[in-house]
């Protein structure tokens, strides 16, 4: 099973080694295959004022360190083309975020590196339409078949379901996506962003971290393959995606009840 945790936003080093430490005993599991998430910049924030992250240069060099010290494998966003390359030396999943996964651009950008690529869905977006999205980045590397699971995973190309706008700042995850998009690839939950509320509080994004658990259950019930939380030791002091986070002793809880379902129904493909 992949296992991608971490903070939402790099806020400072001490934060990132921090919480790195304390996630340590995932990536030493048997049959988990552990990337560690922070992003060096969040783009789409909702107020020009909230904060975005360290940059380009030092978040990298924060997740070189966290790489180099705990020898994790990183996922990480992208948010522009020209960015593929450089973060690609770092990374070993370069991340398309939700509203961009359309942006031939972005998808061609990061099929070209060697990373693995994971297609977040845009809330917008039906399950069978990131079908398009898989091909684009098949294609750039060299696949002309029509997209299916296991040339994907050959191809390094996952997608990631995060929920769907359902009225004003209210996402829902309608569980059948999850099988309609592993036609095509490999699915990755995303349990934490899937409890967001988009701009909820005026000028900021809320969300409902105690519906996670409950998501994560049946997301493992209905089978994927992979599951993605954003964690930090202190949600109510996090400087993005607080409201919608889980810490680490309720990430330790909800992932010992996903590991259990997946034991108990034996999903292994």
């Amino acid at each position: 099973m992949i296992l991608i945790a971490g903070p939402c936003v790099i806020e400072s080093r001490e934060n990132i080694m921090q919480t790195a430490s304390r996630l340590e005993k995932y990536s030493k599991m048997p049959g988990v295959e552990f990337y560690f998430k922070a992003s060096f910049d969040k783009a789409n924030r909702t107020s020009i004022s909230s904060f975005r992250g360290l940059g380009i240069d030092e978040g990298l060099k924060i997740l070189s360190e966290v790489k180099k010290e705990f020898a994790y494998k990183i996922l990480t966003d992208i948010h522009e083309s020209h960015q593929a390359a450089v973060v690609a030396s770092v990374a070993d999943i370069l991340q398309i975020p939700a509203f961009l996964c359309r942006q031939t651009d972005l998808l061609v950008s990061a099929a070209k590196t060697k990373a693995k690529i994971n297609i977040k869905k845009g809330q917008f977006l039906a399950p069978q339409a990131m079908k398009h999205s898989v091909k684009k980045v098949l294609e750039t590397r060299g696949v002309k078949a029509e997209p299916n699971k296991e040339l994907s995973a050959q191809n390094g190309v996952f997608l990631c379901e995060r929920g769907a706008s359902f009225g004003y700042c209210n996402l829902v995850v309608d569980m059948r996506s999850l099988a309609i998009m592993r036609e095509f690839a490999p699915v990755i939950f995303d349990a934490t962003h899937s409890v967001q509320m988009p701009a909820g509080e005026n000028t900021i994004s809320s969300g409902q971290a105690h519906f996670v658990p409950l998501l994560a259950r049946a997301a493992a019930a209905a089978g994927v393959d992979g599951f993605f939380y954003e964690t930090h030791i202190n949600p109510s002091q996090a400087l993005s995606d607080g409201a919608n986070m889980l810490n680490l002793e309720q990430l330790e809880a909800s992932l010992n009840e996903v590991f259990a379902i997946k034991k108990a129904l034996n999903f292994n493909d």
